[in-house]
């Protein structure tokens, strides 16, 4: 399961509106056959991606690899299985979905493959999916629930977030000695990671001093991403128009002095520096991190006392990647 974990949170912040889901599938004999995730909405659920995966491990069949809809992979292994599955174990994040939606349904096709064993993280709160466990046992499948239930549910709480109200997250990168001004900072990488967030969020919320000093655009172009509106928390009201973030086609840009536009919105992130920090602490649910392992600058990102747990940690270039929550 600590694999499966790993896995998902690798894909956390790029799955909007559905769950960051991880999935492991081990052989009767202990060994690992496929470690995969949910990477975007509308592609195959992690269940799906795991089996496609072990599957041509075991069977050397690389057909399915050119198998991109769920729909497709789904009858592909149920016709070509032979019970390869039977005496498999698998490890899941979250309960397999039992409904038919824009994709089949996992536990339909776990079934289908005669899997011996399903352990399960999170139970699916959500009740058009929920139930896979049942399906599951009602084809005398084994299952096993609540592995790393705590750590599952970590994983599970930005989309249980969105359905309640909204999820709000703050992300703000750094070098070594705290400095976030002075050019770019991170990697090409963390900032390809960084528009591949953007363009699963609806709303992006900034500082007007962010906004007057860097001039950002403030779009998805390095992921070819569609840009989030925009709110620039501000007391001044008056902005140079020629400011990129102002000529993104189809976007909303907001002016307040306000944090209220929020409410409107389901997935927002945060971008900025100390002051946003501060301003924004009590409605944060989230954050994101990115740490370069370089030095230089002279502002430096101080506020009041903060701790944090640490939720993950995402080598991704050079750069680290934490996913965090306040503590206490």
């Amino acid at each position: 399961m600590k694999l499966a974990l790993k896995e998902g949170w690798k894909y956390q912040g790029l799955t909007y509106p559905n769950p960051a889901v991880g999935c492991c599938i081990v052989s009767q004999d202990g060994e690992i056959l496929a470690v995969e995730a949910h990477k975007k909405a509308g592609l195959p659920h992690a269940e799906v991606e795991a089996l496609k995966s072990a599957y041509t491990k075991l069977t050397h069949d690389t057909k399915i690899k050119d198998l991109t809809s769920s729909a497709d992979i789904h009858e592909y292994l149920k016709e070509n299985h032979n019970n390869i599955f039977k005496n498999c174990s698998v490890y899941t994040t979250l309960e397999p979905c039992s409904h038919v939606g824009k994709t089949p349904s996992c536990a339909d096709l776990l079934c289908a493959m005669g899997v011996k064993k399903v352990y399960v993280g999170a139970q699916d709160n959500n009740p058009e999916a929920a139930c896979g466990n049942k399906k599951l046992k009602d084809s005398n499948i084994e299952v096993e629930s609540g592995i790393l239930e705590t750590e599952s549910k970590e994983l599970l709480y930005p989309f249980e977030a969105w359905h309640k109200k909204s999820f709000v997250f703050f992300k703000w990168a750094q070098r070594l000695n705290g400095t976030y001004d002075d050019g770019i900072i991170t990697s090409k990488e963390s900032r390809k990671n960084v528009h591949d967030v953007r363009d699963k969020c609806d709303l992006l919320v900034i500082g007007g001093e962010t906004v007057r000093v860097d001039r950002p655009t403030l779009d998805a172009r390095m992921v070819d991403g569609k840009a989030p509106n925009v709110l620039i928390y501000s007391r001044e009201k008056e902005f140079d128009k020629t400011i990129p973030l102002f000529g993104v086609e189809g976007r909303k840009v907001i002016i307040s002095d306000s944090l209220d536009e929020i409410k409107n919105y389901k997935n927002i992130m945060i971008e900025g520096g100390a002051n946003m920090f501060e301003a924004t602490r009590d409605i944060v649910d989230r954050y994101l991190c990115y740490v370069a392992p370089k030095l230089g600058g002279s502002k430096v990102f101080q506020t009041n006392k903060q701790e944090f747990e640490i939720l993950n940690i995402l080598q991704e270039d050079e750069d680290i990647i934490m996913w965090l929550k306040k503590r206490g």
